[in-house]
């Protein structure tokens, strides 16, 4: 680990992650490697047992808000995320991914707001799309209508459709996390 880099973990908090393709290369630009990227997301969320609040795939590279695994660690869950992605999409290329990932502790409900917005708002600032609604590949329009995805989101939504159905809540929700645009 790089000098002066300290990660908080097993704290019990939330995670706001980014992580980069190789040099920054464009190698999730297509639907296909976007949809596979949530693939793997979705089966590192179920073997690792974390929840992820919020997420947006970009070309070439990736935002997470997640909890902590309840099997293994952190590091062990994107590993897993980003060995996934890799066999699957690295082609003849010899790296697909950065070494590194950046991670931020989210500890209020003001931080996970603001994190959510600036996750859903990434791919209009960057001029992919007008209205955040727009990009698939993030998890705005779960929070907006509910609508199910190939990634599990923990908000109000999933937690309502949990208590209708008689199964325990993850995350007691004391407030709206829906993050408008």
């Amino acid at each position: 680990m790089p000098r002066g880099l300290k990660r908080h973990q097993e704290a019990r908090d939330l995670h706001f992650i980014t992580f980069s393709c190789y040099r920054r290369q464009p190698l999730l630009a297509t639907p296909r490697a976007m949809h596979q990227f949530e693939v793997a997301l979705e089966l590192s969320r179920v073997l690792y047992d974390f929840y992820v609040t919020g997420y947006v795939v970009m070309p070439e590279h990736v935002q997470l808000l997640i909890s902590e695994p309840q099997r293994g660690t952190l590091a062990s869950a994107l590993q897993a995320i980003k060995q996934s992605v890799a066999r699957r999409l690295i082609g003849g290329r010899e790296h697909f991914w950065q070494a590194r990932y950046y991670d931020f502790n989210v500890w209020t409900a003001k931080k996970r707001i603001e994190k959510l917005r600036y996750i859903h708002r990434n791919p209009v600032k960057r001029g992919l799309v007008e209205k955040p609604e727009d990009w698939a590949w993030s998890s705005f329009r779960h929070y907006v209508t509910g609508m199910e995805g190939v990634v599990e989101i923990e908000s109000e939504w999933t937690g309502r459709k949990r208590e209708r159905m008689g199964k325990p809540l993850r995350v007691r929700i004391t407030k709206p996390l829906t993050a408008p645009p």
